[in-house]
């Protein structure tokens, strides 16, 4: 009798310290994750057929590498359209500007002779006018014959006509100056043409641009290609999908009972299937503000613990290794003590 209660104190011990381990902590538990990378759709902007993939499926592709190129005959032509446009208000520009100076070179000195000539017209018909007036008053006292007064008549006449004509040849040396303002209007107008023009070849040039589709200015391999020579591209259409070596992380998602244990700057030690044994530090950057799954309705405790926080981890080493798809553990490491 005393052997059997032994027994049966053995095994309600045994069962007692099961009990108590299986609800104790033992010791730092790995949380699942599953490693993703920052996949990149490359998407074209313009319309047109595309010619050219160079790079297929995981092949290796240069920072800023052309990735596919797209027919531009229709903007070519319209890009050396614009070209011919600008040349031809250049030359009128040009003709404008030399119009302009050869008239302002001239101008002032045929304004001068003009005003000289008004002088002298002028001078002389004031004479004619006195001659006539004083042959007139010899007529009338019989000092000097009708004949002489006809020929002052004359003259006087042919001052007056000299006179106006001089007067109408300043009038239009001075509608010169009027012309040269014109002239400069129309050389503003034809700077602001070529202006709009240039503009426009810019956006042009620009547009062109696009027709060869580059990829991100950093190094990156094709995931998947998704358009092919020969095709009909449209601003929006995905061409390839990019995926950035170096620019990868684990997700995994947290039970509510550890997110405190989760916080930005958490380190922890990620080990892969693929890697049995080995372990490679990383780093928490990002924990979900709102629990990633949450039953309809929340009654009990159970329900609560049942949520989970999404939360990524940045890799620290071999970044390059770590294949998108792949899963394994993640541990966390103590944070070093508070100073």
């Amino acid at each position: 009798m005393p052997k059997r209660v032994a027994i049966v104190a053995v095994v309600l011990a045994v069962v007692g310290a099961a009990v108590w381990w299986a609800r104790h902590d033992r010791g730092p538990k790995p949380y699942t994750g599953f490693v993703e990378g920052e996949e990149r759709i490359i998407r074209s902007e313009v319309s047109g057929r595309v010619l050219e993939v160079p790079f297929v499926e995981g092949q290796p592709v240069p920072a800023g590498a052309v990735v596919a190129r797209v027919a531009d005959a229709d903007i070519a032509a319209r890009i050396a359209a614009k070209h011919a446009e600008i040349a031809m208000l250049a030359a009128e520009i040009a003709r404008q500007e030399e119009q302009i100076a050869l008239v302002e070179q001239t101008w002032p000195r045929e304004r001068a002779a003009r005003v000289a000539e008004v002088a002298q017209a002028a001078a002389a018909a004031e004479r004619a006018e006195r001659s006539f007036a004083r042959e007139a008053g010899l007529v009338r006292t019989g000092a000097s014959t009708a004949q002489r007064l006809d020929d002052e008549r004359a003259a006087r006449d042919q001052t007056r006509s000299a006179l106006t004509r001089a007067r109408e040849l300043l009038g239009r040396a001075q509608a010169e100056e009027r012309q040269i303002a014109v002239a400069r209007q129309q050389r503003e107008v034809l700077l602001e043409q070529r202006r709009v023009a240039e503009a426009q070849l810019a956006e042009l040039e620009v547009q062109r641009g696009k027709f060869a589709i580059h990829a991100p200015p950093v190094a990156t391999v094709v995931q998947t290609q998704l358009i092919w020579p020969g095709e009909l591209a449209q601003p929006g259409t995905p061409v390839v999908s990019l995926l950035d070596p170096a620019d990868k992380y684990v997700q995994l998602y947290v039970p509510v009972e550890d997110v405190a244990a989760f916080h930005v700057g958490r380190r922890v030690e990620i080990e892969l299937d693929s890697l049995p044994g080995r372990r490679i530090p990383g780093e928490v950057t990002f924990v979900a503000d709102a629990a990633n799954f949450t039953p309809e309705k929340i009654e009990t405790r159970d329900d609560r613990l049942g949520q989970v926080y999404r939360a990524k981890v940045r890799i620290l080493e071999d970044v390059e290794r770590f294949q998108p798809g792949t899963e394994g553990d993640v541990w966390l490491v103590s944070d070093p003590p508070s100073r």
